[in-house]
């Protein structure tokens, strides 16, 4: 396939940034490249537009570093909470991935970030906070509190029945000493009053 060398005007992923001479296939440029506007041929002409698109390139690079140099400070001071499914053993079901976490980004604090720029080693498969790092641009990096929660509600635990008749035991001594009436002391008897003593006769 033969190839052909451009002049890129904007930024394409994978292939340069503004004022980048890159080669690439004829059709592709042909048939994407030119009529989008993203490259130009390269020409005697078109050479001369390269300062002034390297000088584009450095305005755009700038402005990025500034956006994501606010936006690290931002994120550093932020807690994402993604919710998980675990089991009656609180393991999660599945795993915690940079596009999860890069949707939660979105739906609590509206921050579009490409999960790329969300660095995990592996997975997180466990509940908890973890530390998450951000490679939001060259020499911006910060990490991000996620915390994973259970959308399990936790169990009851259930007492063994031997405790419960134990409990239940103690509880019914207790209720019928208080339900045992108090002994009564005997009434003492009336004093029958006294006759009134006869007079002495004179």
């Amino acid at each position: 396939m033969p190839k052909t060398e451009v002049i890129l005007t904007h930024n394409i992923v994978g292939l340069g940034g503004e004022s980048d001479q890159v080669k690439v296939a004829a059709g592709y440029a042909r048939n994407y490249l030119f009529p989008q506007g993203f490259a130009i041929p390269l020409t005697g002409a078109n050479k001369r537009r390269i300062e002034s698109l390297k000088q584009r390139r450095a305005i755009r690079e700038a402005d990025e570093l500034n956006h994501m140099t606010e936006l690290s400070r931002s994120l550093s001071k932020l807690t994402a909470v993604v919710q998980v499914k675990t089991g009656d053993d609180g393991k999660m079901f599945g795993s915690v991935t940079s596009g999860s976490i890069a949707d939660q980004l979105k739906t609590q604090f509206d921050v579009a970030l490409d999960k790329k720029k969300i660095h995990l080693e592996q997975p997180i498969r466990t509940l908890g906070e973890h530390e998450v790092e951000l490679r939001l641009h060259h020499g911006v990096v910060t990490t991000l509190k996620v915390r994973v929660e259970s959308l399990t509600p936790p169990k009851a635990v259930e007492v063994p029945a031997t405790e419960k008749d134990e409990r239940s035991e103690k509880r019914g001594k207790r209720s019928e000493r208080a339900a045992a009436p108090v002994e009564e002391r005997p009434a003492r008897p009336e004093r029958k009053p006294r006759a009134p003593k006869a007079e002495k006769a004179e």
